[in-house]
C-alpha cells in the first residue's frame, strides 16, 4: 500500500500523483488534505502517513509540502520511518538501493510535475538490495531509534 498525503502548497501535485498511480494499478490511500485549504498545516498529513507508513513495513509514503523540508522533518520523528526529499531519479535509486528509504518527499515549489514522475517511478520500482552493509547501517539506525 502506498500512502499519500499533502498540504496546500502539495496538493495539486499530489492529486496528479493519484492519477498517476491508480493509472500504473498501485494501490493506494490518500491521508489528505482532501480539498485545497491554504491555511492547512502541514504536520497533520505527515504524521498521519507516517504512522501508516511505521505500522506497516511493506507499505510505502509519499509526502509534498512546498519546500519539502517540513514534512520531511515530521516523517523522521517516527522509529522505523526513512524519508528522504527527493532530488533526482538517481538519487532516489540510491535511498532505496541502499537505504530503504520507505517515504518520498516531493518540495512541491521545487519540483516539476515530469521530475515527480520520473522519481516516483524510481521510488516503487527500486527494491532495496539488501547487502550486508546496508542492513548493518538500518540495524545502527534501529539501535539509534531505541536510545533517543
Amino acid at each position: 500500500m502506498i500512502y499519500l498525503g499533502a498540504d496546500h502548497r502539495g496538493f495539486v501535485l499530489k492529486e496528479k500523483i493519484k492519477k498517476w498511480l491508480k493509472g500504473w494499478n498501485y494501490d493506494f490511500e490518500d491521508m489528505g488534505a482532501y480539498k485545497f485549504d491554504p491555511s492547512d498545516d502541514y504536520p497533520l498529513y505527515a504524521e498521519k502517513v507516517s504512522v501508516l507508513v511505521k505500522d506497516n513495513p511493506k507499505s510505502r509514503g509519499i509526502l509534498l509540502c512546498g519546500s519539502g523540508v517540513g514534512v520531511d522533518i515530521v516523517a523522521n520523528k517516527f522509529d522505523g520511518v526513512r524519508a528522504s526529499i527527493g532530488k533526482s531519479k538517481e538519487q532516489v535509486k540510491a535511498g532505496r538501493n541502499d537505504d530503504d528509504m520507505n517515504i518520498l518527499v516531493i518540495a512541491a515549489d521545487f519540483t516539476n510535475e515530469l521530475e515527480t514522475k520520473g522519481m516516483l517511478k524510481v521510488f516503487l520500482e527500486t527494491k532495496f538490495a539488501g547487502v550486508d552493509r546496508f542492513k548493518r547501517r538500518l540495524s545502527d539506525i534501529k539501535k539509534i531509534e531505541a536510545n533517543n
